[in-house]
């Protein structure tokens, strides 16, 4: 007999439902993310420095005309996970200038194998033995994707192991996302590590020669176009989801991140994809499926 003990971090059926439908649309944009940062011809820090400055002042904003402020609380509160989300954002914005972009999104999706471990310690939630399996299936998936990339142009092993301090430190900002439920908003806390994204961003260009300088006319739109699309339909809404979905199951979803990024890749950028490629994206969806159907279901007791 199998128990499960109450999924402490699980929402109640209507709040997970909406929680999985925004955490989708977060992934849904990410896995777009790294087509937009192809076509921007500027420096990866430069890029994540901007990007952040513009997503902050927006969140700022929305929260000022609805009589929040972003004080020097909300800095203190969002301080670890700004810290986390700025090594983040710099250095998975450089292996994806360095490295094609499978390969850097499809290492970021490694993430479960971190999180898995610390749902369970630091929040209490219980895994099924029939959702590690599924969700191993789905790595195991992820990896075929990687091993046939590995090779192809754009390849580079320096770009990979940019990707590889990126998911270390992503995992840890999921860590604190998860944490600051109850002390602030996701809202603020989003607009709290988007400015201190941009502020490590900015000396830390400044110190490798980077061109911190005003983009360039021609630059903004992409620019705009990544602010939308990764930071308020990305962070904006697996934020506002991290506190309504299992930390567990958040993070294995995350696997669908390389299928879309393969697709877009291929589809706008031209990167080839092979069979083996397409036969280990389909596994990746079928067992993401199973398991989002799988909540659904009552659990044995």
């Amino acid at each position: 007999m199998t128990t499960t003990a109450p999924r402490s971090a699980a929402a109640s059926p209507p709040d997970l439902r909406l929680g999985l439908a925004a955490m989708g649309t977060a992934i849904v944009a990410w896995g777009m993310t790294g087509v937009l940062i192809k076509t921007i011809d500027m420096g990866a820090i430069a890029i994540a420095f901007w990007r952040f400055v513009v997503y902050a002042t927006l969140f700022t904003a929305y929260l000022r005309s609805r009589g929040v402020r972003v004080d020097r609380s909300v800095m203190r509160r969002t301080l670890p996970g700004g810290l986390c989300l700025s090594g983040d954002v710099m250095l998975f914005f450089t292996a994806v200038k360095y490295t094609n972009i499978v390969n850097a999104t499809t290492i970021g999706a490694l993430q479960p194998l971190i999180l898995a471990v610390v749902a369970v310690r630091l929040f209490g939630e219980t895994v099924r033995r029939r959702e590690i399996i599924i969700a191993l299936v789905a790595i195991a998936g992820v990896v075929v994707v990687v091993v046939e990339s590995a090779g192809t142009p754009g390849w580079s092993p320096g770009g990979d192991l940019a990707a590889v301090g990126a998911l270390l430190c992503w995992s840890a900002y999921w860590v604190f996302a998860k944490r600051s439920h109850g002390t602030i908003t996701p809202m603020e806390y989003t607009a709290g590590t988007g400015w201190w994204t941009a502020i490590f961003a900015l000396p830390v260009g400044l110190l490798v020669g980077s061109d911190m300088s005003v983009p360039a006319f021609d630059q903004w739109l992409p620019l705009l176009g990544l602010v939308l699309v990764g930071g308020v339909l990305g962070h904006g809404m697996m934020n506002w989801a991290i506190v309504r979905v299992p930390l567990w199951l958040g993070s294995t979803l995350t696997l669908l991140i390389p299928v879309i990024s393969s697709i877009a890749a291929w589809i706008f950028l031209d990167e080839s994809m092979t069979a083996i490629q397409v036969a280990g994206m389909i596994v990746v969806v079928a067992a993401l499926t199973a398991i989002v159907t799988s909540q659904q279901r009552p659990e044995p007791v």
